[in-house]
C-alpha cells in the first residue's frame, strides 16, 4: 500500500517511520522540503484515515506513530528494491549496500556472518 501513496503522503509516512514517533513539528523538521505545520497535520490525518498512522496525546501534544511495524514495512520495501534494481539477487543488493557504508565495526561484521551462516543452513 505504501508505494501507492501520493508522493507527499509517502514522504511524511517514511519520515514518521524514521522517527518511530513524532509530533507534527518533528515530522516537518525531518522532511526534505518545507511544509507548514497545517499541511503536515493534514497529511498525517489522511494517513490516519488510511490506517497507516495512529496518534495519542502526550506531554508534547499529539504524537503520531506508524501503525504497521517499520520492520515489516522495511522487509517489503527491500524485497521490492531487490526485485526492481538487482533482478531478484539478494547477493547483488547486499554487495551494493556494503559499498555504500563506511568501515564496518566488529559487531556489524559478526551480524553479517550470522546472516550468511543462516542463509547457508536454509539452503
Amino acid at each position: 500500500m505504501i508505494e501507492s501513496l501520493p508522493r507527499r503522503e509517502r514522504e511524511v509516512f517514511e519520515t514518521l517511520c524514521r522517527l518511530e514517533a513524532g509530533t507534527t513539528s518533528a515530522v516537518r523538521a525531518g522532511l526534505a522540503d518545507t511544509l507548514s505545520d497545517s499541511a503536515v497535520r493534514t497529511l498525517l490525518t489522511r494517513l490516519e484515515a488510511k490506517g497507516l498512522v495512529g496518534r495519542a496525546t502526550g506531554e508534547e501534544g499529539v504524537v503520531y506513530r506508524p501503525l504497521p511495524r517499520p520492520e515489516a514495512l522495511a522487509t517489503g520495501a527491500m524485497r521490492r528494491m531487490v526485485d526492481t534494481f538487482f533482478a531478484g539477487s539478494a547477493a547483488q543488493a547486499a554487495t551494493a549496500l556494503l559499498g555504500l557504508t563506511r568501515k564496518l565495526d566488529a559487531e556489524e561484521i559478526a551480524a553479517l556472518e550470522r546472516a550468511i551462516d543462516q542463509a547457508k543452513e536454509r539452503g
